[in-house]
């Protein structure tokens, strides 16, 4: 897992990520794993600035967000789409 600030201004201008993303999944899927090779291993980034932000400075709730948000990317690791997330309630 990679904790950063925010995205950073590549993500934002040539990815075409929000500026207020609370996490991404960067990588193949444990699912997709023996389908090819990859450059580097699979990660999970939280925006840690950005999750304080959308918790309003509430310490319990950034916890509680930070939580929701890395099992929402880990879903994504093991093949979860965002209608198997939202099944786990974790969209």
């Amino acid at each position: 897992m990679v904790y950063r600030p925010r995205p950073d201004t590549e993500m934002v201008e040539e990815d075409g990520m929000e500026e207020d993303l609370l996490g991404l999944f960067v990588g193949l899927s444990y699912r997709d794993m023996d389908s090819g090779v990859q450059d580097l291993p699979a990660q999970i980034l939280l925006f840690l600035e950005n999750l304080w932000a959308f918790s309003e400075g509430d310490p319990d709730l950034f916890r509680e967000e930070v939580a929701r948000t890395y099992l929402h990317e880990l879903g994504h690791y093991l093949g979860l789409d965002e209608d198997g997330l939202m099944e786990r309630d974790l969209d």
